[in-house]
């Protein structure tokens, strides 16, 4: 009978723990480097964001106005718009939020969208100035593209995905085993000096934020190419067919301008149009079809405060009444609703509300809304310190590794790959998981093992520089 010295399997457990923590390190460092320039950037942008559309409002509709007991008609203040832009077409119109804030009017004039806010009692024009222009449309630009069009998408589509992996291996590395201090050393930092202080610090809010990041970074992929429209959205946009109406053969993507307005369920979902007698009955027949009619009517079927209503586009387009928290409507993400009519007989063509989307959809919807912070004060607050957060962990990154550096110029000091992993069908396994998953982080690895096998070890030099 051969016994086992518990001392020894001690010991190699201990050695192949050591060893799985050291691969996840590399990863994680790896990971990092391409991840934390775009991490920085996507947490300022978004602040920027955050506080601008809070503050200012995403459109530049926070024009004060003195309340003057009841309202001019719609159509009035469309006029007074217009007029601003001698030769312009109406194309939208944005209603106040509050009674002491402005109306907006959208005008196009030669394929230039411009955006007036106009006095709602008085039907003067406040202000003029072009649809998405503004400080919000660059932070946005930047923090959805880098103003590179498909090509940052994928940029940032990767490090989204990346973030991923940080996030595992981090989770990895700090979750309390052993000796090493339990639950407490995880969840609350441990105020010693120099580099100890900052590793305490970086785990302990990474161990804090990483739900959250996870909660952001799936939100976020929902909109990007391949992941979102490419896998997800496909498959959980609104069964237009559902309608009974004749479609068009646009989208209702084609009613955003610039970024993302249509909610999640709804934008790759073709648009109904109008021409037929389909439809439930809307307004009255004999009534005509007005900017005062509609908006009277709009009120009347539940669109209180801020709601947008776009105008008919080409002979089958449709009036649609919109209100969601994706274009900042409304702080309640579960009262979103998108009603359109046909243009000639004021039929209801389709009323899609919250309930109507699929399970991903309504996820999706609450998911834009946190990711936003358009829920109120609180998750304006809420985002601002995860925001804050994510920027610590990027600079406290920095200097743990500063503080780790070699003292030997021209090399990076990665942490070491062990030899002779134990486990590592498991991490092929895992790996493979996170490839299905996540598309663009899978191409990313791939790409980067294969560099490591056919390029990196064939050239001592490099192989030095990142080791």
């Amino acid at each position: 009978m051969v016994s086992i010295d518990p001392t020894s399997a001690q010991a190699d457990a201990a050695r192949a723990s050591d060893k799985l923590y050291f691969a996840a390190w590399r990863w994680h460092f790896y990971a990092g480097l391409y991840v934390i320039p775009f991490f920085t950037m996507l947490a300022v942008t978004g602040l920027f964001m955050l506080w601008i559309a809070f503050l200012a409002g995403r459109d530049g509709e926070r024009y004060p106005v003195m309340p003057q007991g009841a309202s001019l008609p719609i159509s009035q203040q469309a006029e007074a718009a217009v007029a601003a832009l001698p030769g312009g077409e109406l194309k939208q119109y944005l209603a106040p939020r509050a009674p002491d804030l402005a109306a907006v009017f959208r005008v196009d004039l030669e394929g230039e969208a411009t955006m007036i806010a106009v006095d709602p009692y008085t039907a003067t024009v406040l202000a003029e100035y072009p649809r998405r222009s503004g400080l919000y449309d660059l932070m946005d630009n930047i923090h959805g593209s880098l103003l590179l069009g498909v090509t940052g998408d994928r940029m940032i589509e990767i490090a989204a995905s990346l973030g991923m992996v940080l996030v595992a291996t981090g989770l990895y590395m700090f979750w309390p085993r052993g000796s090493n201090g339990g639950l407490r050393r995880a969840f609350v930092p441990t105020f010693s000096r120099g580099r100890g202080l900052w590793k305490s610090l970086h785990g302990v809010v990474g161990m804090w934020s990483s739900v959250i990041l996870v909660f952001f970074l799936i939100s976020g992929l929902a909109w990007a190419g391949v992941w979102g429209e490419k896998i997800v959205q496909a498959w959980n946009q609104f069964p237009a067919e559902k309608w009974g109406a004749p479609l068009s053969d646009v989208t209702h993507a084609s009613l955003n301008n610039g970024p993302k307005e249509v909610p999640w369920a709804l934008e790759m979902t073709p648009m109904p149009a109008s021409g037929s007698v389909a439809g439930e009955a809307g307004i009255a027949a004999g009534v005509p079809l007005t900017l005062d009619t509609m908006d009277r009517f709009a009120r009347e079927i539940g669109f209180d405060g801020r709601y947008q209503m776009n105008l008919p586009d080409g002979e089958t387009g449709v009036w649609t009444f919109s209100r969601d928290s994706m274009s900042n409507d409304s702080p309640d993400p579960t009262s979103d609703r998108t009603v359109h009519l046909d243009r000639y007989t004021g039929n209801i063509l389709a009323d899609v509300r919250y309930a109507d989307y699929s399970w991903f959809g309504k996820a999706m919807a609450v998911g834009i809304a946190l990711h936003m912070g358009t829920m109120g004060w609180w998750s304006v607050l809420a985002n601002t310190f995860f925001c804050l957060a994510v920027l610590f962990l990027c600079a406290s990154s920095i200097v743990l590794w500063w503080k780790r550096r070699p003292t030997a110029a021209g090399r990076l000091a990665a942490p070491p790959m062990p030899k002779n992993m134990p486990l590592w069908q498991g991490a092929v396994f895992v790996g493979l998981g996170v490839s299905l998953a996540f598309p663009m982080a899978g191409i990313t690895l791939l790409t980067v093992m294969a560099l490591d096998m056919l390029i990196l070890r064939r050239i001592p030099a490099l192989k030095r520089a990142l080791s």
